[in-house]
């Protein structure tokens, strides 16, 4: 199957396209800039201005729909509503089989700007002829790495004690998003989680634990509705589809600084 994969070169991105080629299929990384990578056809596009999408979807069976830009104001809607748009408009004229789009558990639940960025966008590719699966995953463990690494340089750290998170590994929503491609469209939101459940005082414990860092935590509440949605569980799902936990992820990462192995339980 020839697939023409979005934001291939993105964290979840350059995962799918790892799976798609471990799996045989024929990959198309579309991007606005040439980008090299053995095993992958190049395809210059740009989602905002529609430029070369017309190109980039001719022979295309299905398209994973990766692109993003978060927290980039006015651009973002451009990237990831608006540009959604006009890929799907492309790919019903090329008569694409299938689209996959990526999106957020707790999109609709949580009152967070970016999450109903999400939202619209889910509403455009439901509405398109094209036939679509869309497939929300919990956060990435990439992303929840960064913010922890981030609040680490502060003197203390910060948790809201009530607020859980499902923490998921890229290379397990990965696999998930070739199953989805294999079965064919599902016309439905389906979900993915990590194995575990944590309060963000576990998340925050269990970095500090293999990266050998001793700092004190605050705790604080977040106030309104959007603690309200974090601390009802609004970004986490029964569907525990992956298998990678977060401290095995962190344990692999910083295996050369911390002299320890995944297998350690």
């Amino acid at each position: 199957m020839r697939i023409l994969v979005t934001g291939a070169t993105g964290m979840l991105g350059r995962a799918v396209v790892s799976d798609l080629l471990a799996n045989g299929h024929t990959v198309a990384a579309m991007s606005r800039r040439v980008r090299r990578w053995p095993g992958v056809e190049p395809v210059l596009a740009d989602l905002t201005e529609g430029t070369g999408l017309e190109a980039a979807v001719e022979g295309a069976q299905a398209i994973v729909h990766l692109a993003s830009a978060p927290y980039q104001r006015g651009y973002t809607d451009e990237v990831e509503v608006l540009g959604t748009q006009k890929l799907l408009t492309a790919a019903e004229a090329a008569g694409v089989k299938h689209v996959v789009y990526t999106s957020i558990v707790g999109a609709d639940l949580v009152p967070w700007g970016y999450f109903g960025t999400k939202v619209r966008a889910e509403t455009i590719v439901r509405a398109s002829p094209v036939p679509w699966s869309i497939l929300r995953s919990t956060q990435f463990h990439d992303f929840v790495d960064q913010a922890v690494t981030k609040m680490s340089r502060m003197p203390l750290m910060v948790s809201d004690r009530g607020v859980v998170g499902q923490p998921i590994d890229v290379r397990d929503v990965a696999e998930r998003v070739t199953h989805r491609l294999v079965e064919g469209p599902s016309t439905e939101i389906e979900e993915c989680g990590g194995p575990e459940i944590l309060g963000f005082d576990q998340v925050l414990r269990q970095w500090q634990e293999v990266r050998g860092v001793h700092k004190p935590i605050l705790h604080l509440r977040i106030p309104g509705k959007l603690g309200k949605g974090f601390r009802n569980g609004g970004a986490t799902t029964n569907e525990r589809t992956g298998g990678i936990t977060w401290k095995q992820y962190l344990r692999e990462k910083y295996r050369h600084a911390t002299g320890r192995t995944t297998d350690e339980s």
